[in-house]
């Protein structure tokens, strides 16, 4: 009976990472494209959101070998196949959190200190940003890689897909520092809607500006609900180490990649906001 359940989950998984796939892969190339096409690289707006799409592409690529898995219920592929499979996903989900932090407080910057902020608001600063996420992530990889290659080679049958099972002194601190950075990444969403929200309450309040009101907050309330719902259940369920399956959380972290491009959806509008000031402020590319 418990391997009948087992066999049908693994046939639900396989089909909710293909619909992932199928969905997400399109609608990021697609807002990769207009992104480099229709909006200048000179906006550290659209650098962070480029990113956000590149990040979302490569974990979209490193769904096949999942699906494959839970339709088919074997692991073929070899031990680096596994690993580097492995390290991918891990790495550019990672990235994907850090953008769309990146992307709120750009909008904070531009909302709440439009004239103050312009000499950071620059897409030097933004491809450094950039280029420190994935190269911090990256050396992050690097122990965890070496410690999940050690767990495969000790095993004749490795489990590629059960990652999360071994343990180790480095697994254990990397995961405990997720959570950490992922908290304190969902703290700095928070503050940055709060802030925006009341900024915009007070001062656009004429009714013919709700609309830009809305596309703004819209971003704000995407990036929340990805992050309560697609990043934090994972590194949670790890480190309260439940015994239910860790399978549909992770499911849950991929859809982020079919989510985050309603915020280049969004961000797409160019949406000026009019402060006290009377000088226009755009939302896209201020």
């Amino acid at each position: 009976m418990n391997t009948s359940n087992s066999t049908a989950d693994d046939r639900v998984y396989a089909g909710v990472f293909g619909c992932i796939m199928v969905i997400g892969l399109p609608l990021n190339a697609v807002s990769l494209w207009i992104l480099l096409r229709r909006h200048s690289l000179k906006s550290p707006n659209a650098v962070f959101m480029i990113n956000l799409a590149l990040s979302d592409l490569l974990v979209i690529i490193s769904l096949p070998m999942r699906i494959y898995f839970h339709a088919t219920g074997t692991q073929t592929f070899g031990i680096m196949t596994c690993l580097i499979n492995t390290m991918f996903f891990r790495n550019n989900i990672r990235s994907s959190a850090s953008f769309i932090t990146f992307i709120s407080v750009d909008r904070l910057l531009a909302v709440v200190y439009p004239l103050r902020s312009r000499h950071l608001r620059t897409s030097s600063n933004a491809w450094k940003g950039a280029a420190l996420i994935w190269g911090v992530f990256l050396v992050v990889n690097i122990p965890e890689a070496i410690g999940f290659l050690k767990h495969l080679q000790n095993h004749t049958e490795h489990i590629c897909f059960q990652s999360h099972e071994y343990k180790s002194v480095t697994r254990s601190a990397i995961i405990y520092l997720q959570i950490v950075l992922l908290v304190t990444m969902l703290a700095v969403n928070i503050v940055c809607t709060v802030m925006v929200s009341w900024t915009l309450h007070n001062h656009l309040s004429d009714s013919a500006k709700v609309k830009n009101k809305v596309n703004v907050m819209l971003i704000f309330a995407i990036n929340l609900v990805i992050f309560c719902t697609c990043f934090l259940p994972v590194p949670l369920h790890v480190a309260t180490k439940s015994n239910t399956s860790i399978t549909p959380l992770v499911c849950l972290t991929v859809l982020s990649c079919c989510l985050d491009p309603l915020i280049c959806y969004q961000m797409s509008h160019d949406t000026c906001l009019f402060f006290f000031t009377k000088q226009p402020i755009c939302a896209q590319d201020s």
